[in-house]
């Protein structure tokens, strides 16, 4: 499998690991183990957003008016974060605030909510590897920023598939619904590629636009999650810990 496809399809398969917790969990993920994913996984995708796609972006131009572009792509990767939330429901856990509508029905939204996320994120993985593949950019900062995407989304995953199995579905139907939710990644990666050659003389914008997604939903969906409640800190230290790990990683590979 060429590095291309399997960075591509990195995020779904952290989707499909997630709903496969079904199969052998008979309750929610615990949690120290969500907040210490979420955490290690915004951590990686902070540092992936500055170094693989906002600090090219600006190295891309020349002079003052150099961060012209990143500005631009980075408020409208943030506006375009905001407006989905304001269309579709917040992903939460099991028990979040739904009203007073049925399990079936809130778990049919989130579903939608998660499917819905996922596809900005696979737009930010397709223009990460664009710029490596179109402009020389660093090929192990775009596997990162994958690899981020697909830890996040393991919890997401669960929390799909798990309330599902308990509404008397299947196992393997709980499973499957809740995997499909990632595929939007994988297309909406390949979607960039395909137009890569098209998009070069925008790709500054579109680099920061990537950048402005992904730290829209690691300060509107993970922070949260994982700073509430007990042991907020082991989420923190996973934060720190991802984002040396990628700061080492872009700077060794890079």
């Amino acid at each position: 499998m060429s590095p291309v496809i399997a960075t591509l399809l990195i995020p779904f398969l952290g989707t499909a690991l997630g709903s496969a917790f079904v199969f052998f969990m008979k309750r929610d993920m615990p949690s120290v183990v969500q907040k210490v994913l979420l955490g290690f996984a915004s951590g990686v995708m902070v540092a992936a957003s500055v170094w693989s796609l906002i600090i090219p972006s600006i190295e891309m131009g020349n002079g003052t008016s150099a961060i012209v572009p990143p500005a631009i792509g980075l408020l409208a990767g943030f506006a375009f974060l905001l407006l989905i939330d304001y269309i579709t429901p917040h992903i939460h856990p099991a028990g979040g605030p739904e009203g007073p509508k049925s399990r079936l029905s809130r778990t049919t939204k989130l579903a939608l909510a998660v499917t819905i996320h996922n596809f900005p994120e696979g737009l930010a993985v397709g223009v990460a590897l664009a710029g490596a593949l179109t402009a020389d950019f660093n090929m192990a900062g775009a596997l990162a920023l994958s690899l981020g995407i697909a830890i996040q989304n393991v919890p997401e995953g669960a929390i799909i598939s798990m309330p599902l199995q308990a509404e008397g579905n299947s196992r393997l139907k709980a499973f499957g619904i809740g995997a499909l939710s990632g595929i939007v990644e994988p297309i909406g990666g390949a979607l960039v590629l395909l137009l890569a050659t098209s998009i070069l003389g925008i790709m500054p914008y579109m680099l920061a636009f990537a950048a402005g997604a992904m730290l829209y939903v690691v300060v509107e969906e993970l922070v949260p999650e994982y700073s509430q409640g007990k042991h907020s800190n082991i989420g923190t230290i996973g934060f720190a810990l991802g984002f040396v790990l990628m700061m080492v990683l872009d700077v060794v590979l890079g």
